[in-house]
């Protein structure tokens, strides 16, 4: 069942980053909302907001190591509800990056908020962040429970 989950996730993940790379890559930016939101074609060979450029390997193994302990976890502890959904979450942006790394050599970013920062993402990132939270949720939720 959480396979399944996961290969909806990165199966829509890939889906928007192939439009994105088909109909973006010969725009420069696509406004939506007027000086808040554009969709920009980005190739990104770095980390989160262009951090470590092209260091692939560093990337492949840390998302790999990450996904494989996250379906180990999931699959042999006691978790509740909201670690599993981040758990999920961050397994399915991981190894949506990671096919990116793989098969193209860098990640397909699109989503631009000028509102929020001058960083290019994508939805796989947004899950890696939504499951990081909601992971982070989890652990004090659950800290919390364990002093009472």
């Amino acid at each position: 069942m959480y396979e399944a989950i996961i290969a909806i996730l990165i199966g829509l993940d890939q889906v928007i980053k192939h439009w994105a790379l088909n109909s973006l890559k010969d725009m420069e930016t696509v406004p939506v909302i007027k000086n808040i939101f554009n969709l920009t074609y980005v190739e990104n060979r770095g980390a989160a907001f262009g951090m470590l450029q092209n260091n692939q390997t560093i990337f492949i193994l840390v998302a790999a190591i990450a996904s494989i302990f996250g379906l180990y976890y999931i699959h042999t502890k006691k978790v509740n509800n909201l670690g599993k959904i981040g758990i999920l979450l961050v397994i399915s942006g991981a190894i949506g990056n990671l096919i990116d790394r793989v098969r193209l050599g860098f990640v397909v970013d699109y989503l631009d908020f000028h509102i929020i920062w001058s960083y290019v993402f994508n939805l796989a990132d947004c899950f890696v962040v939504v499951g990081t939270i909601l992971l982070c949720l989890y652990i004090i939720t659950s800290e919390e429970k364990k002093d009472r």
